[in-house]
């Protein structure tokens, strides 16, 4: 009869379906479910193509979702991580910005202690010698000798003996052509008796100043070999520095004034490294005792901060004809010296 296969269509299956039949639409429906909950995992045998209409279709959408995943991927590379909170904090080590390359006693210590209670200067508490003495360490170490700094705050160190040594102007070149240098210069008489005095106290077997000074005093003639001399020739130290700075870079502080006005010369040094000036008169006071002055105390502290003992102390009794022998010797050099600074340190 015409209905009689109707009819049998619409008896359940499971009364129709053989085991083998139910096996087969079992695995049928298993793999339309993967490919359509896993459809890039059953992709993954690029190599092969695909013959059947089904996996084109699931070809082409693996190739259109790929597309959003690559562009996230990017993303995440691309993105600039935010700095740890300890950087943001204490900042981080970085080479310095400022150096006070000399010279030895001429008041560089003064100079650093004042400057850096500025609160947008941090300095290296001892002096580094890397350019002179340790530059075969490498500037990673150097580094590592420097305070924390944030972004805002001016790195510094001091190491008066960079002046006077040769080979430092292009090393420090080489760091940074941008960095800023400080030279402390005093009378070089005074500065010479001075360095000879603190000499003294660590070698008081040391020959008189006069035979360290002079080859022959009688007929006036100075030993330039010995350093306490030879660091006074500011004009031929600076011609070294000229070859590899500008001196717009650098910049001279007097270590008289700093002794008779430091707010004054302290004022200059915050204008040429770039500072607001907050280091002023109130921030010293002078000790009648060492006839220097000091740092006013800080509310936290009961003490006023003065520098060592070694400031204000008595200098050694140099027979007057030596001292003006000397003053004779330098004068030519300090004339060339105000004629390449532009300005008159009166020191004669």
């Amino acid at each position: 009869m015409a209905w009689a296969p109707l009819f049998a269509r619409l008896v359940p299956f499971s009364h129709r379906l053989t085991r083998t039949s139910l096996c087969f639409f079992s695995i049928f429906f298993t793999y339309v479910c993967y490919c359509v909950l896993f459809p890039a995992e059953s992709l993954m045998q690029k190599s092969v193509e695909p013959t059947t209409g089904c996996a084109h279709h699931h070809n082409h959408h693996h190739r259109q979702t790929k597309a959003p995943r690559i562009a996230e991927t990017h993303t995440v590379r691309n993105h600039t991580p935010s700095p740890p909170l300890s950087s943001m904090k204490f900042g981080n080590k970085k080479l310095p910005k400022a150096i006070i390359v000399g010279v030895k006693k001429g008041g560089t210590r003064a100079v650093l202690e004042f400057i850096r209670i500025h609160p947008d200067v941090r300095a290296a508490g001892t002096e580094t010698h890397f350019f002179d003495r340790n530059y075969d360490r490498g500037l990673e170490w150097y580094r590592g000798l420097m305070p924390r700094t944030l972004d805002s705050q001016i790195t510094m160190e001091k190491t008066p003996s960079y002046f006077v040594t040769k080979e430092t102007p292009q090393r420090i070149s080489a760091m940074s052509r941008d960095t800023r240098l400080i030279v402390v210069v005093r009378d070089p008489v005074t500065r010479a008796i001075s360095d000879y005095t603190q000499t003294l106290t660590k070698t008081p077997d040391l020959p008189s100043f006069q035979e360290l000074a002079f080859r022959n005093q009688t007929l006036g003639i100075v030993d330039t070999s010995w350093n306490a001399i030879r660091i006074g020739l500011y004009a031929l130290h600076l011609d070294n520095w000229l070859r590899f700075f500008p001196l717009a870079q650098i910049h001279f502080v007097s270590g008289e004034r700093l002794i008779t006005d430091p707010a004054g010369e302290l004022a200059r040094v915050q204008d040429f490294l770039g500072l607001k000036r907050i280091v002023t008169d109130k921030h010293f006071y002078f000790n009648r005792t060492k006839g220097f002055p000091c740092l006013k105390k800080p509310e936290s502290s009961g003490s006023p901060r003065c520098l060592g003992k070694s400031k204000g102390r008595t200098h050694v009794q140099i027979d007057r004809d030596a001292i003006e022998q000397l003053r004779d010797f330098y004068r030519p050099y300090n004339i060339r010296f105000y004629e390449m600074v532009g300005h008159d340190f009166k020191w004669d």
